[in-house]
C-alpha cells in the first residue's frame, strides 16, 4: 500500500492540492482500500494531533514574531548591527546577516526575518551601490537563521512530533545558527571584495553604545525568553506567551508603531499561519498512524540495520533526502511528515535525537533559498523588486556554504548537543 500513496500523494501534489489535503485525502484513501482501521477514526485522531500543550507555543512564536516584524523593533536592530560589523569589506551585507541573526532571536519564523529586515536593508543596499540581486540573495540567505537560531517554531513542531525537549533544541540551535550566520558573511565578504563594494562609516565606541542602548529593549526579549526557560521560570510554551506580551508592549507603547490597523493585520497573518500549520499537523498525525500501523518505520529501520553502510554514509543520504524533499515543501511540513519516519531510523543509528532535530532543521532552511519553491527567494524578490530568476546565480555560494554548515554540524555534534548538554 506505500507505493499506492505515494502514487496517490505524488499526483495530488502535481495537481497543486495542498500539502495538508494530499496527506489526508491519500492517507483516508489507502486506510479505506486496506482496512488497516476504521476510518471514522479520523477526526478524533486529527482533534487528539492539536490537543497539546507544548504545540501551543508555535502559534504565539508565530503571534509574536508577527509583532516584532511590524512593531518597530527591525529598524533598532538594523541600527545596532550597522554599527558593529558596517565598516566591514561589503558593511550593508554584513548588516543585513548580523541584522537576521540579532530578528531570529525574536521572530522564530524564516519569512518573518526575511520580510522585516529585507525591507529596510534592500532598498539601502541598492541605494549605497549594491547589486540589487545580490542584495536580494544576501536577505534571502540571512533569512535562513529565523529557524535556526532559537526560539525557532520548526523546533518546536519537530520536538512536539519527536517527543524531544523544547529546551534542548533551542539551546542546541544556538552555535549552529552563529555558525550559519558567520558562513554567510564569509561569503559575502569574498563577493564584496572580489565586487569592491565599500564600506559604511566607521562607529566608535560612543557610537555602538548608543545604538546599543537604543535597541536593549529588543535585545532583551530572547534574553527573556531563554533565560527564563533554563532558569526554571516557565515552560517553553509559557515562553511564547511572555514573548507576545513582552513585543506587544515594546511595539505599542514604546516604539508606537502598533496601532488598531496594525493589529488587525497582524492577528489576521497570523491566523491563516497557524490554521494552515494546524491542518498539516492534523492531517500528519493521520498519516502518522497509519505509518506506525503499518509498520513502515521499523521496516526502514530494519532495512539501515542491516546494511553495512557506515551511519555517516546513511546520514547523508537522509540529507540529500531532506535537501530534494525541502525544495518542494516548506520546513515546517516537512518536519510533521518526515520526523515519525526519520527519527526512529537515526536513533538506531547511534544519533542522539536532538542533534538529528537540528541537522533536519539547517537541512531544510537551505530550502528556503533554493528554487524552484523557495520561500524566502519569493519574498527577497518581491521587497527587492526584481524577477525571482534574478535571484538565482548569486544565491548558489550561499547554498553551498550552508551544506558544508550542515556537513560540520554532522561530523562535530559537540555543536549542538554539546551545548545542550552544558545545562544538565
Amino acid at each position: 500500500m506505500i507505493i499506492t500513496l505515494i502514487v496517490i500523494l505524488t499526483v495530488l501534489l502535481l495537481i497543486n492540492v495542498p500539502i495538508a489535503v494530499a496527506f489526508g485525502l491519500g492517507t483516508f484513501i489507502v486506510v479505506f482500500m486496506s482496512g488497516s482501521f476504521e476510518v471514522t477514526t479520523l477526526p478524533n485522531r486529527m482533534f487528539n494531533s492539536l490537543d497539546s500543550f507544548p504545540l501551543l507555543a508555535a502559534p504565539f512564536f508565530i503571534l509574536a514574531g508577527k509583532i516584532m516584524e511590524h512593531g518597530g523593533i527591525s529598524e533598532k536592530l538594523v541600527t545596532f548591527a550597522s554599527s558593529l560589523v558596517g565598516h566591514l569589506k561589503g558593511g550593508l551585507a554584513h548588516v543585513s546577516i548580523i541584522a537576521c541573526m540579532f530578528f531570529a532571536a525574536l521572530s522564530g519564523s524564516a519569512v518573518a526575518t526575511t520580510a522585516a529586515v529585507g525591507a529596510i536593508l534592500i532598498p539601502a543596499m541598492v541605494k549605497a551601490g549594491y547589486d540589487r540581486n545580490f542584495s536580494a540573495a544576501v536577505q534571502a540567505a540571512g533569512g535562513t537563521t529565523g529557524i535556526i537560531i532559537p526560539p525557532s517554531v520548526p523546533m518546536v513542531l519537530f520536538a512536539v512530533t519527536g517527543g524531544v525537549s523544547v529546551g534542548d533544541l533551542f539551546l542546541a540551535g544556538i552555535v549552529p545558527g552563529v555558525l550559519v550566520g558567520l558562513s554567510l558573511m564569509v561569503v559575502a565578504y569574498v563577493y564584496s571584495s572580489m565586487k569592491g563594494y565599500k564600506t559604511t562609516a566607521r562607529v566608535n565606541v560612543s557610537g555602538i553604545g548608543r545604538s546599543f542602548i537604543d535597541s536593549l529593549l529588543a535585545l532583551f526579549m530572547p534574553v527573556i525568553i531563554l533565560g527564563g526557560i533554563y532558569g526554571g521560570i516557565f515552560t517553553p510554551t509559557e515562553a511564547s506567551v511572555v514573548a507576545v506580551v513582552y513585543g506587544f508592549l515594546i511595539g505599542k507603547f514604546v516604539y508606537k508603531k502598533i496601532d488598531y490597523a496594525v493589529m488587525k493585520e497582524i492577528l489576521l497573518s497570523t491566523v491563516v499561519i497557524v490554521s494552515s500549520v494546524s491542518l498539516i499537523i492534523a492531517s500528519a498525525s493521520f498519516f502518522g498512524l497509519w505509518l506506525t500501523l503499518e509498520r513502515i518505520p521499523h521496516t526502514l529501520g530494519t532495512l539501515v540495520g542491516g546494511t553495512s553502510l557506515a551511519p555517516f554514509l546513511v546520514m547523508m543520504m537522509i540529507i540529500v533526502l531532506l535537501l530534494i524533499v525541502g525544495t518542494f515543501m516548506e520546513p515546517m511540513s516537512a518536519i510533521i511528515i518526515l520526523t515519525p519516519i526519520l527519527l526512529p531510523i537515526v536513533i538506531l543509528l547511534g544519533y542522539d535525537p536532538v542533534h538529528f532535530g537540528i541537522i533536519m532543521i539547517v537541512t531544510l532552511s537551505i530550502g528556503l533559498i533554493t528554487p524552484p519553491v523557495g520561500l524566502n527567494l519569493f519574498i527577497a524578490a518581491k521587497v527587492g523588486d526584481i524577477r525571482y530568476e534574478s535571484i538565482v546565480k548569486p544565491i548558489i555560494p550561499f547554498i553551498l556554504i550552508l551544506i558544508i554548515d550542515v556537513i560540520l554540524i554532522v561530523l562535530l555534534p559537540q555543536i549542538s548537543v554539546g551545548v545542550a548538554n552544558l545545562s544538565k
